[in-house]
């Protein structure tokens, strides 16, 4: 049985070498509510390098938790909400490299009021040109992963991108498959239903499947554009591409092969294996 949490408000930062972006983060995140916050710093740097973390530390209301290994994105937020204690009943997930617009966090709250089996909330993301990220889409089915994955990246405008990135959607409030990891506040019920990230995921997809495991529980993932905040993006991942490159492809294929189980599933699921293998090729070499 989970325990009955209180109101109290968490937010826990993964973090991996953040340099510069965590100070804008907090600052911030100052402005984006007026109630306190137990900020939690997940670190997966393995040599504990980076001085911004410590300065950070030093925040009054700021712990860092210094994991002493790279244990990838949802392993890493599940410690972070694992050092929270009962008084906590609303966690935001975050990237370090986000910058909270005034008053966003306690819009994604009041959200929350509305949405009494909500149990995700993602503000609208937006990247530093101003372009408006399609943060809440539909689940990718077989058929629709497979037109995104194929045509993504040479055919933008593809009906099967489109669909499944839900960019021809008006941002207005509305339930939604899954939603951006890079930002998402969360009810601690509906995380405990869960049991959270599937650590089985390194990085990439385990907010798909977060998502999709929230909505089978009976909780909703509701797009709440009104919050908004803006992504600077990509500042762990410029680190090591290729590895998260290979990444994504083996989470993609992690992902579809736990729904697609069974004898009648193995050739397609080795063809989709083969496929993946041959985009991950191309897409190496292209950033070589």
């Amino acid at each position: 049985m989970h325990p009955k949490y209180g109101d109290e408000l968490a937010v826990v930062v993964v973090t991996y070498f953040p340099g510069e972006t965590l100070e804008p983060f907090l600052d911030t995140l100052d402005k984006a509510t007026a109630r306190d916050v137990r900020v939690v710093l997940a670190d997966n740097d393995t040599d504990a390098s980076d001085e911004s973390l410590d300065k950070a530390a030093e925040r009054e209301n700021v712990h860092l938790l210094r994991i002493g290994e790279n244990l990838g994105y949802g392993s890493a937020a599940n410690r972070g909400v694992a050092e929270l204690d009962e008084r906590y009943g609303w966690i935001v997930i975050a990237n370090p490299d986000l910058e909270w617009h005034p008053g966003s966090l306690d819009e994604l709250l009041a959200v929350a009021e509305r949405w009494p089996r909500g149990g995700a909330f993602g503000p609208l993301i937006q990247e530093p040109d101003g372009t408006v990220y399609p943060s809440a889409r539909l689940l990718p089915s077989l058929g629709r992963g497979i037109g995104h994955a194929a045509l993504g990246k040479v055919w933008r405008g593809n009906p099967w991108t489109k669909q499944y990135r839900q960019e021809t959607a008006t941002p207005a409030e509305r339930t939604s498959g899954w939603l951006s990891g890079s930002c998402q506040l969360i009810r601690r019920e509906a995380w405990d239903s869960v049991d959270g990230f599937d650590s089985r995921y390194f990085m990439y997809f385990e907010d798909v499947d977060l998502g999709d495991r929230v909505g089978r529980a009976g909780w909703l993932n509701v797009y709440a554009p009104s919050a908004s905040v803006m992504h600077i993006g990509g500042q762990a991942t410029k680190r090591a591409s290729a590895k998260m490159l290979a990444a994504h492809h083996e989470s993609a294929y992690r992902y579809l092969a736990d729904r697609h189980r069974g004898l009648l599933w193995k050739p397609v699921l080795a063809a989709v294996k083969l496929g993946l293998a041959a985009r991950l090729k191309l897409a190496t070499l292209r950033d070589r």
